[in-house]
């Protein structure tokens, strides 16, 4: 099982990027698929969640409205779309995958991460 994060970059304040993580070795809409993200001296945080079955999805409240996350099965690929990027979005972005959402979302302990794409938001 792999993930392979990529699609960071520097980004103006107010600019979009969409982050993606290509999965190998398991099907993106079988497992609870979710982005984290680690700022520098800051812990890891949650940013969203898109649950297998019937694709609900969770946003941290700083993103809430701004980031949409998704999946494409014939792609075996999920994305991470960031509109009306701001410097505090600035961070190390990786992606998790977990068949138990308990263990992805709420305990951020999922079997399965992506290498990190850094998203840096300047101007």
């Amino acid at each position: 099982v792999q993930l392979q994060a990529s699609g960071g970059g520097l980004v103006q304040p107010g600019g979009s990027l969409r982050l993606s993580c290509a999965a190998s070795g398991f099907s993106v809409d079988k497992y609870n698929i979710a982005w984290f993200r680690q700022a520098p001296g800051k812990e890891r945080e949650g940013v969203s969640c898109i649950t297998t079955g019937d694709d609900t999805t969770y946003y941290a409240n700083s993103v809430k409205g701004r980031f949409t996350i998704s999946r494409d099965k014939d792609k075996n690929t999920a994305y991470l779309q960031m509109d009306s990027l701001k410097p505090e979005d600035t961070a190390v972005y990786y992606c998790a995958a977990d068949p138990q959402l308990l263990r992805l979302w709420v305990l951020s302990a999922p079997h399965h991460w992506g290498q990190g794409t850094q998203v840096t938001v300047s101007s």
